[in-house]
């Protein structure tokens, strides 16, 4: 093996460090003799000077949150497919998928990898659904492999190891050194019951071959469900007594369509009183990053741990990102926040634009992940609505599609160039130079004007009268504004509303065991498309495109459930019916979604509570004494 570097000292030699001229004379006869002389130093003096330089470089500020905490390491999703239909993971017909063009390619995905690697990121993990069904993962894997140049040490899949055997060989030549398995039972049966499909005794086959591969320690992850696999845990303990595994047991977590509930999670302390009444168990050292909190049984060659996102979450050390599938940056797994990477790259937008926006998303990611307040945004772009939600809710908009159908457009969305990315409760604009098309626009008006079948000429005159604006002052009939005369602007609207429950629907909202599901999320995404669907709701309102639209919910002590909905759009008329329609729907969800339990439900105080923008300017409502 060599273990030199040949270096070959051209005639600007003087501005290189001594490191790599030592030997040379000082005088200008020698150096002349000399410059043209390879010379050989040790690879592994060249491999310390790197590191001692990537020690002392401060760690990239767009990959830093508030919290001082420094993102190292990205997971990304290679796709939405899956060869399993595991219980707890996706309702047995799957779920609808992202058209294949949406989705990131190659070329996309080695881009963003190497931006992130660029920044610190020494651990990449490829995941799905399936990574193994993705029909280009070891050449992808081979890419990534050329990242490790530029300080990647790790690339990880998650796999449920159904077609992994047969590519293991070529995907660890290509650069892979981590693998974790998704196996959460030993038994054929039980295996079949839980991931709806057959296939245990592949999952062992690629579990051994990814061990004599020297992939150490090879991970194997398990869900544990009261009442399905919790008798199985001690069998998963002395699997570690001759294989090199770690098993890591995961509290159960709720996900859209796996019909989670509290009596199905096993904690950690249930979990691991359990083992300690069999074994001797020894607490292992935890590295600050891990998710998990690791032990062994003396003696044995594997490991076990324990991932407690349920009880005992690890929010405080966080260092991972995440791009789903189609290009969404995510900053938390349980966050709804994210940031359509892949518009941005087919958008042309350049590398530091991107770093900029990416670090505005990791400035405001959350101290802890969220509780039971959560807010759903939408981001407008050239795609379809309904595509575009899909998208961008971090849960599966699709699984409620049969509760709360979205209706098409019956046009071509379009966009405003200035894209505006919603974190928290920050508004970031930018504008990188898209095409301008027109936005649709809705009729609104405080002033009286012409029909919009009557020509209005330039020297028109409006009255400053206050008057009904859908009401046509030459016929008497109803007819829609004609805004054409209009200049965009951005505006605003926020509405309020609330729905007085009962104690009982209160509490199983609460603990979010309500039969129908989760109340909130149903109610926050028809809210949502109640707003984006107001031209077809109420007569004499055109389409508007909305730039933002958010609802959000909260418990009251009272026993009501306050809804606030907020709208924005860049357009000639106002956006309050939007608000106002998006609070009503998302109300009348509630009930629909609690009528079971008690029909005593009242939805009262429904108003507007601010509108900014156009040629009236701000407007706020006065309560009345």
């Amino acid at each position: 093996m060599n273990h030199f570097i040949s270096i070959r000292c051209p005639s600007s030699i003087k501005f290189l460090s001594p490191f790599f001229i030592r030997g040379l004379s000082s005088t200008a006869n020698s150096y002349q003799t000399q410059a043209s002389t390879i010379y050989k130093v040790p690879k592994h003096h060249i491999q310390q000077k790197i590191a001692t330089i990537e020690r002392e470089r401060p760690f990239s500020n767009f990959l830093t949150d508030k919290f001082e905490r420094q993102h190292t390491y990205l997971r990304i999703s290679l796709t939405e497919k899956c060869n399993l239909r595991c219980t707890y993971c996706m309702p047995a017909e799957g779920v609808d998928l992202t058209p294949s063009h949406k989705l990131l390619s190659t070329k996309e995905i080695v881009h963003l990898a190497k931006l992130f690697v660029s920044q610190g990121v020494n651990k990449i993990r490829l995941t799905g659904g399936e990574p193994t069904v993705r029909k280009d993962l070891v050449d992808l894997i081979g890419e990534l492999g050329k990242l490790k140049q530029y300080g990647l040490q790790t690339i990880a899949i998650t796999s449920n190891g159904i077609a992994l055997k047969r590519k293991l060989p070529e995907l660890v030549k290509n650069g892979l050194n981590l693998l974790n398995i998704s196996l959460d039972t030993l038994d054929p049966l039980k295996f079949e019951l839980i991931t709806r499909r057959k296939g245990l005794e592949r999952v062992i086959e690629s579990i051994d071959q990814g061990i004599a591969l020297g992939l150490r320690p090879l991970k194997l992850n398990c869900v544990v469900v009261r009442g399905v696999n919790d008798q199985e845990v001690l069998d998963f303990i002395e699997m570690t007594r001759t294989k090199a595994v770690d098993v890591r047991f995961i509290e159960y977590m709720p996900f859209d369509g796996n019909k989670w509930n509290k009596q199905k999670l096993v904690s950690f302390n249930e979990l691991l009183d359990n083992i300690r009444n069999k074994y001797d168990v020894a607490k292992l050292p935890d590295d600050a990053h891990d998710t998990s909190k690791a032990y062994q049984v003396p003696g044995y060659i594997g490991q076990f741990g324990f991932i407690t996102s349920m009880t005992d979450h690890f929010c405080g050390t966080c260092n991972r990102l995440r791009i789903t599938a189609d290009g969404n940056l995510k900053v938390c797994l349980f966050g709804n926040a994210e940031v359509s990477l892949r518009d941005l790259l087919r958008g042309n937008v350049p590398d530091n634009q991107l770093l900029e926006i990416i670090g505005a998303a990791v400035k405001n990611k959350k101290k802890q992940h969220a509780g039971i307040i959560i807010q759903i945004f939408i981001i407008i772009d050239s795609v379809n609505c309904t595509d575009r939600i899909e998208q961008l809710l971090s849960i599966k908009v699709s699984w409620y599609k049969k509760m709360h159908p979205i209706m098409p457009l019956t046009q071509p969305t379009i966009y405003n160039p200035h894209y505006l990315y919603k974190i928290d409760k920050t508004f970031i604009p930018y504008n990188y130079g898209f095409p301008s098309y027109p936005l649709q626009s809705r009729a609104y008006s405080s002033k009286n004007k012409k029909s919009e079948c009557s020509q209005i000429s330039q020297n028109t005159t409006i009255s400053d009268t206050p008057t009904l604006s859908h009401i046509d002052p030459s016929s008497g009939r109803a007819s829609m504004v004609n805004i054409s005369v209009k200049t965009p602007t951005t505006r605003t609207a926020t509405a309020s509303g609330r729905i007085r429950i009962g104690r009982e629907a209160f509490d199983l909202i609460q603990t979010n065991l309500m039969k129908k599901g989760d109340v909130f999320t149903v109610s926050q995404i028809a809210g949502i498309n109640a707003a984006k669907q107001t031209g077809y709701l109420i007569p004499l309102c055109h389409n508007l495109l909305l730039s933002h639209a958010s609802v959000d919910l909260k418990l009251e002590q009272d026993n009501s459930v306050e809804i606030i909905a907020k709208v924005e759009c860049e357009g000639k008329t106002g956006a309050e019916m939007e608000a106002l329609t998006a609070v009503s729907i998302a109300a009348l969800t509630v009930f629909d979604m609690c009528k079971s339990v008690s029909k005593d439900m009242v939805i009262e105080d429904i108003k507007l509570l601010e509108k900014t923008g156009g040629k009236s300017g701000t407007w706020r409502f006065k309560e009345t004494k």
